[in-house]
């Protein structure tokens, strides 16, 4: 068998691929929207792409499905249940695909929606019994999907519940390779950045598989959900519908041209570090780094589908690059990118805004002489209900498409998360929603806060970065 992980690593998404060596047939599992990587995998190894999985109709990201049938002549697979309006051979619960010594075999796990399905891998040269299951949307490491995108979360909850217990019939050696690792939106604050396990280690280890009463197990698994993704009923309709070839066409723009498509609405975002943004950033635009894991999900947030959009980087690499991670998102109205990057701003002198930085300690000093600022705290409400700074305001980041309840923007505003990740993304919000001052608590935040014993408000469990 040869079996190799290609990971999203912005998205967290997990794709695979599947071949006999013996007879050279190959099959891709989720595949993403960049292609490249798969059909360079199947050169090296001398396989031939014939059919493509899916687990199911994603809802965090475009799936590649299209683009690799029209580059492989592969046929699509999925679930009956999926109803897609392309063409595709549908498949039910115990579907066997042969590609030679190596089998895959369909393990329907409703739940996470209602086609989804795994993939038993065997590898029958060795043995008649299972050796890895491709789990996608269900059981992830250290932790489980979300039921709630599809149908309500008890019924999904109530259908993940009984698909684990039917996973956890295997045998214990069975390797867990899931479609998510930490870091997406399809799963829950535990989920491991592992990219495998075993289901007994899973079984040990994994706290809702210790959970055996249906009932507890639903309770748990919809208390303090995290938002829905924003797009995703949009994201899902593309990948149900016809099928998605072309990509988008990275178009760069001159600083004019940037002028030019701002006054006429489209959201400038700038895909440079905080840091680097802080100290100077065209007027208007928006912090959203793409250094870091998480840039589509932020962008997806914070971005209207209808709006275009024009990326500011460093280089026109940084541009193209901000494209492609839109698209993967289901992001399509890229009007481009600023040619030469943020350097070809200031070499024609475009006026450019600043935004202040403090760190977490400072920000302490400054509300110990009981100065008049205003404290906005931009993480997810769950996370503020159990642990805050007193006397903070709480809005999430993707929330602030207008003047929070509670906040004057004629005075001095400190936006904080837990690191001060999302908190530069907010503070360049407010800055275009018209704020006089605002200050990023770019070094730490409220987990820095609390582990330094100062005093905090709220329940008190483990913060998340």
């Amino acid at each position: 068998m040869i079996f190799r992980q290609v990971m999203h690593d912005d998205l967290g998404c997990a794709s695979y691929l599947v071949g006999d060596e013996r007879t050279g047939r190959a099959a891709v599992v989720d595949p993403k929207f960049e292609i490249d990587e798969y059909l360079q995998l199947a050169r090296y190894h001398g396989l031939s792409i014939e059919h493509i999985l899916e687990t199911h109709n994603h809802a965090d990201h475009v799936s590649g499905h299209g683009r690799l049938a029209a580059a492989t002549g592969a046929t699509i697979h999925i679930h009956r249940l999926a109803s897609p309006d392309y063409e595709h051979e549908p498949f039910d619960d115990g579907f066997e695909l042969s590609l030679g010594d190596v089998r895959i075999r369909a393990l329907h796990t409703p739940g996470h929606r209602p086609e989804h399905t795994a993939f038993l891998l065997y590898d029958v040269r060795r043995s008649q019994q299972p050796w890895a299951l491709l789990t996608g949307d269900s059981l992830f490491v250290g932790d489980i999907a979300r039921p709630d995108l599809a149908i309500e979360k008890h019924e999904g909850a109530r259908g993940i519940f009984r698909s684990l217990w039917r996973m956890l019939e295997l045998p214990e050696h069975v390797e867990i390779w899931p479609g998510h690792i930490g870091g997406s939106l399809c799963g829950g604050d535990t989920v491991d950045r592992k990219p495998v396990s075993t289901l007994g280690y899973e079984r040990l280890h994994n706290e809702m598989l210790a959970v055996t009463d249906e009932d507890e197990f639903v309770d748990r698994a919809t208390r303090d959900l995290p938002p829905q993704p924003p797009n995703f009923q949009a994201i899902v309709a593309l990948n149900r519908g016809p099928l998605l070839i072309e990509g988008v066409e990275p178009r760069p723009l001159t600083p004019r041209q940037v002028l030019l498509k701002q006054h006429t609405g489209a959201l400038v975002v700038d895909v440079r570090t905080a840091l680097q943004f802080d100290e100077a950033h065209v007027p208007g635009a928006v912090s959203i780094p793409a250094t870091g894991a998480g840039f589509g999900t932020k962008l997806a947030w914070i971005a209207d589908r209808d709006q275009e959009i024009v990326f500011v980087g460093r280089d026109d690499a940084d541009g193209r690059r901000a494209v492609a991670l839109a698209e993967a998102v289901g992001l399509r109205r890229i009007a481009g990118f600023l040619a030469g990057g943020m350097t070809s701003w200031r070499e024609e002198r475009r006026p450019v805004r600043r935004i202040e930085r403090m760190s977490a300690s400072e920000l302490r000093e400054r509300l110990a002489t009981r100065d008049a600022l205003q404290v906005l705290d931009v993480r997810e409400r769950s996370e503020w209900r159990r642990c805050r700074i007193p006397g903070s305001i709480n809005v999430p980041y993707h929330e602030l498409t207008s003047v929070p309840p509670g906040i004057d923007l004629a005075r001095p505003i400190a936006t904080v998360c837990g690191t001060g990740s999302r908190a530069g993304t907010a503070a360049s919000l407010l800055a275009r929603l018209g704020a006089s001052r605002v200050l990023h608590v770019a070094d730490g935040g409220v987990a820095t806060w609390r582990e330094a014993g100062w005093p905090v408000e709220g329940e008190g469990v483990t913060l998340r970065a």
